[in-house]
């Protein structure tokens, strides 16, 4: 198919909804090859497709940037997780992004909460403002919603939950007010993956994925996706997709089709680890405060019980650690199973300080109205077993909080 031309229509691509989560993960996008019948599809490599005369191509399919199996099989599968008609991939989440923002003409206005991902905040701040579109941010967008929104305004931008602090936004709130006025919801749904929370079904108009994350679920693969249901925004942002041309290749979009069949499982695991942690979190007096929304004491619980899955929590978190920026960063290096490292949604364990790594480039000011301190500490619960990992945090925290303190009490008295 080639979606370059922005008046071509193309059918639905969600699958059967009688199906569900972990079935469509397996099954979605993934027909035997009519071929040689392999259960598996084989990556096709191939950058251009043979023509039986002038722009007749045999099959679907004429340039890989314009679309290739690999990424048409993925998208499909995306698409039946989301509850969507549609969904286009993309070389990163970044670029996903920068499409989605490049599809508004210039003089546009975006509303986005506060507390987004870093690369976020850059790309609306440096690049999106260069290209004449102007972002508000609000720290409680629910309330303020209404009084930020201009006569220029076409998007609302959330992450719920929100990287690092884990708030959470009423999506179906954000999304009624916003349609009053004609203007479309993102909703950023790296955090949960379609497995917990399907944005679409709440209000809202586009769901995007850094597909890095929890999708591919592996720390093998960059990739970004959108997904929605308006045959309008098809035609717009395939366009976008192929004249701009950030697209993955198909290698990529088979290493995260085939990440996205174990999807359900890993979310699942991941949950009960990180909902055991943010327990012994809780439970510590080395920890201000934990944020997570599986917490009966997350500030917006009411709303992950409406919003997510059996009301789970997912496998991010973010805590203080007693004892300010130093301790927080001898908790990150003294952690043995969480590696110290960027990224998250993964099977294995990740540990970082917002301020000084993937928030850094947010200035002081604005990172502390947000809550990210320099005291957070935010970690990506893999799916180890569940002891080792609690055992791992609470033996971190040991040493950056109490260590010092002996040691100084032993520098006293020498």
């Amino acid at each position: 198919m080639a979606v370059g031309d922005p008046s071509i229509e193309t059918p639905p691509r969600a699958s059967s909804p009688v199906h569900k989560f972990g079935t469509l993960a397996v099954h979605a996008g993934s027909d035997h090859d009519p071929v040689t019948g392999a259960v598996i599809e084989p990556i096709s490599l191939s950058t251009t497709f043979a023509q039986s005369a002038v722009g007749k191509p045999i099959g679907q399919f004429e340039y890989t940037r314009s679309s290739n199996p690999n990424r048409e099989n993925f998208e499909k599968a995306v698409a039946a997780l989301e509850h969507a008609k549609y969904a286009l991939a993309f070389a990163s989440g970044s670029a996903t992004t920068a499409v989605v923002l490049q599809s508004l003409a210039a003089g546009s206005h975006v509303v986005s909460i506060s507390d987004v991902y870093g690369g976020t905040h850059r790309y609306f701040t440096q690049v999106a403002s260069a290209h004449g579109v102007k972002v508000t941010f609000s720290p409680s967008i629910e309330i303020e919603l209404d009084e930020l929104i201009r006569p220029e305004t076409k998007l609302i931008w959330i992450e719920t939950p929100s990287n690092p602090t884990l708030s959470l936004v009423d999506i179906r709130k954000i999304a009624t007010s916003a349609h009053q006025h004609g203007i479309h919801v993102v909703v950023d749904n790296t955090f949960l993956s379609p497995y917990i929370q399907n944005p679409l079904d709440h209000g809202a108009d586009i769901v995007v994925h850094s597909v890095t994350k929890y999708i591919n679920g592996h720390s093998d693969v960059l990739m970004g996706v959108a997904a929605f249901n308006s045959p309008q925004l098809l035609k717009h942002l395939a366009f976008l997709q192929n004249a701009i041309g950030a697209v993955p290749s198909a290698f990529d979009c088979w290493l995260a089709h085939r990440g996205l069949k174990t999807l359900h499982l890993r979310a699942r695991e991941s949950t009960k680890n990180a909902t055991g942690i943010a327990n012994a979190l809780s439970a510590s007096p080395h920890v201000i405060a934990v944020n997570y929304p599986g917490l009966s004491t997350h500030a917006q619980r009411e709303v992950a019980l409406k919003q997510h899955r059996d009301g789970m929590g997912g496998g991010m978190l973010s805590f203080r650690v007693r004892g300010g920026q130093a301790a927080a960063e001898r908790f990150c290096q003294s952690t043995k199973l969480f590696t110290l490292a960027e990224s998250l949604g993964g099977v294995e364990s990740l540990v970082e300080l917002p301020g000084r790594m993937t928030h850094a480039g947010i200035p002081k000011e604005q990172r502390e109205a947000a809550g990210v301190f320099d005291d957070l500490v935010r970690i990506s619960v893999g799916i180890e077993d569940e002891a080792d990992l609690r055992a791992d945090v609470l033996q971190a925290l040991e040493k950056a909080v109490i260590a010092p303190k002996i040691a100084n009490g032993v520098n006293g008295l020498a």
